[in-house]
């Protein structure tokens, strides 16, 4: 799976111990683990994308013909190993927000006189 930081940098981290140091980069992920990867960067809030797994077009096909052909063992085995599956979003993106209020120029400030005042 890859995993892409807008801006790049970023630590990414799983509860299942999936991590890396720094974005973009591919991780090697079990088909059947479904995780929150969460992307840190200083100076950035933190971002969890939540990943799940998915029936894989071509391995609802590949079920299909176990089913067809009378193989459930093969129906089960690709259950058990997950490949039938794959993650949801591939690749992971997180668009991480700058810490703190935006920045917005300070007004500027007319010179010379300004309008003269009434009875003046």
């Amino acid at each position: 799976m890859t995993f892409i930081s807008e801006p790049s940098g970023a630590t990414v981290t799983t509860p299942r111990k999936y991590a890396c140091a720094s974005t973009p980069c591919t991780l090697d992920v079990d088909r059947s683990d479904a995780f929150d990867a969460t992307f840190t960067l200083p100076g950035y809030r933190p971002e969890t994308v939540p990943v799940r797994t998915t029936v894989a077009t071509r391995g609802a096909v590949g079920m299909a013909g176990n089913v067809l052909s009378g193989g459930l063992i093969g129906v089960g085995v690709d259950a058990y190993t997950g490949a039938a599956l794959d993650h949801e979003p591939n690749p992971v993106v997180a668009r991480l927000t700058p810490l703190g209020p935006a920045r917005v120029p300070a007004p500027t400030r007319r010179r010379g006189p300004g309008p003269a005042s009434p009875g003046a």
